[in-house]
């Protein structure tokens, strides 16, 4: 009688220590992790979603966290004071020979409420630190379960990002195809957060750092619609500007057949007003374009 193959996870949590912490910039922390099993830790890259299971303030910080591939559900049905903060970021580097793992954070600007749980994490993490990290196990079924940069046949390519999507933006540049062209426009905080990035030479990258009273996603849809003008205009296309665009803040497309592709993510303003650029202005296909609100304005999401 034969035994059918153990099915293995494919996005669980990993518990993990701080190695590093490293300022790369005044507004970006990148945090290097190691722990037992992150030999298992999915290597894909690109713009992979982890999230950082944050500590609660007691001796055992992750004691009722649940563990296993599904721990999504008894993590919600905690009482308040059990359940552990939990916030999405991107794997910015993977290395599964040294059981490491790197997080780049980007540091808001403190409004009124302080920082929020992550941020107030990271800026006082120090190596031997705690932490779980829930992310795609290498042996599982799927090895895109969270990543969303899915160009398919197209070659020429727009990204769009504020200052957290940075490091997604700069992971898949470093492994973007080198025929690819396009451009990739990253507003950060200050011209001292512009970091070196590898990318293709058919990749325009153009950083846009606010003014001092400049609020996020500002410069995006002031200095973004111009250059659109190099991407040509689709022939007798339906434009669907008016398909409930105003409503969502996640869409991702799932076709292989695109012939030019965009991938915008940051603050979800930023990203419905060049979603509605892009569609009601340009006449893109909603199927060409992947969005992503990552965070909104005037709300502790980090």
């Amino acid at each position: 009688m034969s035994v059918a193959p153990q099915r293995q996870p494919v996005y669980r949590p990993f518990a993990v220590t701080v190695a590093a912490v490293r300022r790369l910039t005044p507004h970006f922390l990148r945090v290097t992790f190691t722990g037992e099993d992150l030999d298992l830790f999915g290597d894909t890259c690109l713009d992979q979603r982890v999230k950082l299971v944050l500590p609660l303030p007691r001796e055992e910080p992750f004691a009722h966290f649940p563990g296993g591939e599904d721990w999504f559900r008894p993590w919600r049905e905690l009482p308040d004071q059990r359940r552990n903060p939990i916030r999405t970021f991107t794997a910015r580097a993977v290395r599964p020979h040294l059981r490491e793992v790197d997080i780049d954070i980007a540091l808001h600007e403190h409004t009124g409420a302080g920082p929020g749980p992550a941020a107030a994490w990271a800026e006082q993490a120090a190596p031997g630190m705690p932490l779980l990290i829930v992310g795609p196990d290498s042996r599982g079924d799927s090895a895109l379960c969270g990543v969303e940069w899915r160009p398919g046949a197209a070659r020429r390519v727009l990204l769009v990002g504020d200052e957290t999507a940075v490091p997604a933006i700069a992971s898949i540049l470093e492994q973007a195809p080198s025929d690819l062209s396009g451009q990739a426009f990253l507003e950060v905080p200050t011209p001292d957060d512009i970091l070196p990035l590898a990318h293709p030479d058919g990749i325009e990258v153009v950083w846009l750092p606010r003014a001092a009273g400049e609020v996020t996603g500002e410069r995006i849809v002031a200095d973004v619609p111009p250059a659109l003008e190099r991407f040509p205009r689709p022939v007798a296309e339906t434009s669907d500007a008016d398909f409930g665009i105003d409503e969502i803040l996640w869409e991702t497309p799932e076709s292989d057949e695109h012939r030019r592709y965009a991938w915008i993510a940051g603050e979800s303003a930023m990203v419905r007003a060049m979603r509605r650029t892009l569609i009601g202005s340009h006449g893109w296909s909603r199927k060409d374009i992947a969005f992503m609100g990552y965070w909104r304005a005037g709300h502790q999401e980090c």
